[in-house]
């Protein structure tokens, strides 16, 4: 039987109704979403603010990885290692943060006040708790803080700086704290070494990383290597003679520097006393410096090599050059000795030099013209900085030539009266070594930029004639004579089987406190080898030795050891000629 049919009516006010209710489900709908926004933004932003932190983006820098501080060879004085920063998520550490401060205070010996502050950062899904730990005690700590129910810390990637050599050239490569470099070449190429960090935004739900979330990384770019000229072997040997040589002489400090005669290349710049750098605290402030670049004294008897080859270099003696050298010299008002006792002795200009004689110095000296020792002395380096790239370096000083008077000049021929830094003053000597050729001293191979935009390195070495070839040959000659065991007074300073070529040094040294000579010394020795043929020149300066020995007894012996080792260890022969006879006597 056929069903009957519906009202037509009713059949078409269906789909109306329907629309109707449609639009109120809409109506409603939209008007719950208005009044939420209303809620967030502004009834109550503080709270929710907080609650899209912790369903937002965290923010994580990646370090980059420092470059490696190599000697000449490739040998790390400075390098990064494996290490961890330990970071917290303060949403889930927060319930807990003084007893996990407490922790972390104990294990990680971060400051607990600023650690606490760290775990309860309100709106903060990522805080640095320590940077810089090495892996294995970072992972400890944190798996020893879960094991304890702690929640909310982890480790991320954060390199840290090792000092394989421990003080062999920490002098100069400084060292790094926790966020910077503090000193040396770490400090002064911060810009190369450090690179530039990178960083990563992810994003995060209910604490975890979402897998599929927002996500951006901006990868590090790691620091560039500086390789120096120091050859690491060397400077440990150096370093160890050196720390004997004060010792054993009971003096405060010293300093020894290894200089290739022709290239002007350190090999080695010691410092006694000196620190590890990988524990620096553990050490007093002034030993954290570079002695060689930074302490100022005058350098003595040395200088007066200085002296005697521009009066040579002008015409004006010969190492045959006689000199009637009187037991006191009295100058305007006061009298010039020598350091050993004498009637009126007979000497040539080598005899000046073999034996010290400040008087005999001073008589040739009177031949210079106005000026023209100022000049000479400018022109070998001294009251310029040598900057090859030590923060702090002294230039020294060297009192302006319209400033000297007849008596100033007398003191600073035989080395008074001025002053000089340790590298400085090898890389004047060095001159005589090089044919008479200033070769600017250099720390850093090839080229780079200090922290104040300078550049330094062997390729910006420059030359500068200051004395005749004859000139310096005549004065290396000369400087023989200061080793020999029959007329000089260091012989302690040969090298058996080479010729050497070298000059003591004792000055008095100027008190802090009172300004004036306060009755210590500084004692030194420098010279090259072999010395018709000079491949290396070194400096050994001890300050305020208490044995009462000179810079021939204190310094010449270390001189001979280290010369003998470079010698050895670069395979340089015995040039097998004689060694100088020029006469000391007349």
């Amino acid at each position: 039987m056929r069903q009957p049919r519906a009202p037509r009516g009713s059949r078409r006010g269906s789909p109306q109704l329907r629309l109707r209710v449609g639009f109120v489900v809409i109506a409603m709908t939209l008007s719950v979403f208005g009044a939420r926004l209303v809620q967030l933004q502004g009834l109550d932003p503080n709270s929710y603010a907080a609650m899209a932190a912790a369903e937002g983006l965290v923010k994580v820098d990646l370090p980059a990885e420092r470059g490696d501080i190599l000697d000449r060879n490739g040998k790390p004085l400075a390098g990064s290692i494996d290490g961890l920063m330990v970071v917290a998520d303060p949403a889930m550490t927060a319930e807990r943060a003084p007893e996990l401060a407490r922790f972390l205070y104990q294990r990680l010996d971060v400051d607990y006040v600023t650690t606490l502050n760290r775990l309860r950062e309100q709106g903060s899904r990522f805080e640095y708790i320590a940077r810089r730990v090495p892996a294995t005690k970072a992972t400890e700590v944190v798996d020893a803080a879960e094991r304890r129910g702690f929640e909310g810390l982890d480790t991320r990637r954060d390199p840290l700086r090792d000092y394989p050599a421990g003080d062999v050239a920490a002098n100069l490569v400084g060292f790094m704290g926790t966020d910077e470099p503090l000193a040396g070449l770490e400090r002064t190429f911060d810009g190369l070494l450090a690179g530039t960090d990178g960083s990563a935004r992810y994003e995060v739900g209910g604490g975890n990383r979402i897998p599929l979330g927002e996500s951006t990384v901006t990868d590090p770019v790691d620091g560039q290597d500086l390789r120096t000229t120091l050859d690491l072997d060397l400077q440990w040997y150096t370093q160890r003679v050196l720390g004997q040589t004060v010792e054993g002489a009971r003096g405060d400090s010293g300093f020894a520097v290894v200089m290739d005669s022709r290239t002007g290349e350190l090999l080695a710049v010691a410092d006694y006393p000196t620190f590890d750098a990988n524990d620096p605290t553990s050490s007093p402030k002034a030993d954290l410096g570079s002695r060689a670049m930074q302490d100022v004294y005058e350098p003595g008897s040395v200088e007066k090599v200085l002296t005697v080859s521009s009066l040579i270099d002008l015409g004006l003696v010969t190492p045959r050059t006689r000199i009637v050298v009187p037991p006191q010299l009295q100058r305007e008002d006061r009298p010039i000795n020598d350091w050993f006792p004498h009637g009126t002795i007979h000497l040539t200009l080598a005899g000046v030099i073999a034996k010290s004689s400040n008087i005999g110095t001073v008589l040739a000296a009177d031949k210079f013209e106005q000026g023209q020792l100022y000049d000479y002395l400018r022109d070998f380096g001294l009251g310029r900085r040598t900057d090859i790239g030590v923060r702090g370096e002294t230039q020294g000083l060297l009192p302006d030539g319209s400033a000297w008077t007849h008596q100033m000049q007398d003191r600073i021929a035989f080395g008074q009266s001025l002053s000089v830094n340790g590298v400085q003053m090898a890389a004047a000597v060095n001159t005589i070594a090089n044919d008479g050729v200033r070769v600017s001293p250099s720390l850093v191979q090839g080229e780079a930029t200090t922290g104040d935009g300078d550049v330094v390195g062997t390729d910006t070495t420059t030359k500068r004639r200051v004395i005749s070839t004859g000139a310096a040959h005549d004065t290396a000659r000369m400087m023989e004579r200061v080793v020999d065991p029959d007329v000089g007074v260091a012989p302690g300073a040969a090298v058996p089987g080479y010729r050497v070529a070298g000059k003591t040094g004792t000055a008095q040294r100027v008190g802090e406190e009172c300004g004036c000579y306060d009755g210590t010394f500084t004692v030194s020795f420098a010279g090259f080898a072999p010395a018709d043929d000079p491949r290396f020149t070194i400096y050994v300066v001890v300050q305020n030795p208490r044995n009462g020995g000179g810079g021939g007894s204190v310094g010449g012996p270390a001189f001979a050891k280290i010369m003998s080792y470079a010698l050895q260890r670069y395979g340089v022969p015995p040039t097998d000629t004689k060694p100088s006879r020029l006469p000391v006597e007349w």
